[in-house]
């Protein structure tokens, strides 16, 4: 059977397959014990999306609009992705939590002319409506948890999701759209500032998809899981695009959960699943249980797991961990399961060559750190847009290569090693602290539920320096003693590795991708000291 749509769109990769193996349960979104299962075949998200497509159009929405989407992980998310694919248009994922002016100022930035929001999403995004004079239609997903009823939608002026799949799409025509035209603007984490979005076009994500497959080394019964949000971009093209591009049947949370991470694996038979930096120690600081091993995962997706707790992870759960590092605007590299040594971040792909080099550009001899680099293996210069923002683009790829801002390390055998985010190391004292190590000590604490170890200004105000702060949550906070876990620092950690403060939170702040958002400690540590703990000695 002849593909009519090119799979390098991502309407046409949907359209394509929904012709080849129509009745493939592709998607499951988990009901987590609390919901039916969210389950889509590719003919299913042909049709939805197609239907979707043709209700935004009667709404107003134009080709090569963008239009918000504003959601956890729900089947409507991948539908509304495919609409916007057989449309034209853009959509910009943006995370369910997003509020006030952060919110306004992603909508606003993209130019959005209607945004598609799960209910329990509309709260936030009615305070800030009178700030968007250019949004101009709303669409609304009933859920569980908002429990919005179609008539309440419509009386807020919302129009409801469920109404508009009833669409005819008997004459519905499909919108021209090139591979090299964009897809969706994912924005960054803005971890440091107001975050940027990210034009992605459908080449590259149809691309990238296609090739997680060959180069993680999956096989066609792999079932891959992600409790990661579609809003970034390792779930939505490790996971989601792998899954579609490959015909693996995935399986997504709504939101990630490491206390049903392991029962989520064996009941729905997932043979994969992606971990990203702290959220490798949160799950490592659960309380071992003797079936830990006793699981289908034949290997981890791991960006950032920590040497420390490398192997002790591996034998614990019975698996083995593929590394990669990556990001958005591009880059990767991969060190495959058995190769390498322990802790590297791999070595580029094929299709790129690198660099490291110093703050002056220069570049820096085997075991130095320095900033990485990427370019085409071609030679052909590296290409990032972030949507309105010019300056901030050429920056990104100044001199034809991609800039990743993040300090790594080569070994003789050209082995990478992640170093730190530039400008955001721990030195103290005069020595780079790994906060890996701290973590994995706190973490194997009964006390902690999960830890992240970052630095402030040092008390001693010496330029460059930073004290190393462990923000935990409790297990019990009514039980826990801070000064214990000082104690216990003090009996498994080098004295310089020792946290300086300890900070005691309910939760750890964290973005989409489950990364500890530094800005929001810093504030919580300077506005509330009464959580902010030193150590008393003797």
């Amino acid at each position: 059977m002849s593909a009519p749509y090119s799979d390098l769109t991502f309407a046409g990769l949907i359209g394509n397959r929904a012709r080849s193996n129509p009745d493939l349960d592709v998607l499951t979104i988990e009901g987590a014990g609390q919901r039916a299962d969210e389950v889509r075949t590719y003919r299913q998200l042909w049709d939805h999306g197609r239907r979707l497509g043709a209700a935004l159009r009667g709404l107003g929405l134009q080709q090569n609009d963008l239009f918000g989407l504003l959601m956890a992980n729900h089947a409507e998310f991948v539908e509304a992705m495919v609409a916007a694919g057989v449309t034209g248009t853009v959509f910009v994922p943006i995370d369910s939590r997003t509020k006030g002016d952060k919110l306004a100022y992603m909508l606003k930035a993209a130019n959005c002319s209607g945004v598609i929001a799960a209910d329990y999403a509309l709260p936030n995004l009615a305070e800030i409506r009178d700030q968007l004079p250019q949004l101009k239609w709303v669409v609304g997903l009933s859920t569980d948890e908002g429990k919005s009823t179609a008539a309440r939608l419509t009386a807020h002026g919302v129009a409801p999701y469920a109404q508009l799949l009833a669409s005819p799409i008997d004459d519905f025509e499909l919108a021209a759209v090139e591979p090299e035209s964009a897809m969706q603007l994912i924005y960054t984490s803005g971890t440091t500032g107001d975050p940027k979005g990210i034009v992605m076009t459908h080449k590259r994500y149809c691309e990238t998809s296609a090739l997680a497959s060959r180069l993680f080394g999956y096989r066609g019964d792999d079932r891959p899981y992600s409790g990661l949000s579609l809003t970034h971009a390792n779930a939505q093209v490790l996971t989601l695009g792998n899954a579609l591009a490959a015909g693996m049947r995935c399986v997504l949370s709504r939101r990630f959960t490491k206390s049903r991470l392991w029962d989520i694996t064996r009941r729905y038979g997932c043979t994969s699943f992606s971990l990203l930096g702290g959220m490798t120690t949160a799950v490592y600081a659960e309380p071992p249980k003797r079936d830990d091993a006793d699981n289908p995962v034949r290997f981890v997706v791991s960006a950032g797991m920590p040497k420390a707790i490398w192997a002790d992870f591996e034998r614990r759960f019975g698996l083995q961990i593929l590394e990669f590092y990556g990001a958005a605007e591009g880059g990767l590299t991969v060190k495959p399961i058995g190769a390498g040594p322990i802790g590297s971040i791999g070595k580029p792909i094929a299709t790129l060559k690198h660099r490291i080099v110093d703050d002056e550009g220069r570049d820096v001899a085997h075991g130095e750190p320095g900033e990485l680099l990427f370019r085409a293996a071609d030679g052909s210069a590296f290409r990032v847009e972030y949507f309105g923002n010019p300056q901030a683009s050429a920056l990104k790829t100044e001199g034809g290569w991609l800039h990743m801002g993040d300090v790594v390390t080569e070994d003789p055998d050209g082995w990478l090693w992640f170093q730190y985010r530039k400008g955001g190391g721990i030195r103290c004292n005069g020595d780079f602290i790994n906060p890996a190590f701290v973590e994995k000590a706190i973490a194997e604490c009964p006390d902690v539920d999960d830890v992240y170890v970052y630095g402030v200004t040092a008390r001693s105000g010496v330029p460059g320096e930073k004290d190393p702060v462990a923000a935990v949550v409790p297990t019990d906070p009514a039980r826990f003693d801070p000064q214990a876990l000082f104690r216990s620092c003090r009996e498994r950690l080098e004295a310089n590795f020792v946290p300086r403060y300890i900070q005691v939170l309910p939760q750890i702040p964290k973005t989409a991708s489950e990364k500890p958002q530094e800005r929001f400690l810093i504030e919580a540590f300077e506005a509330q000291p009464h959580c902010v703990f030193t150590e008393r000695r003797a």
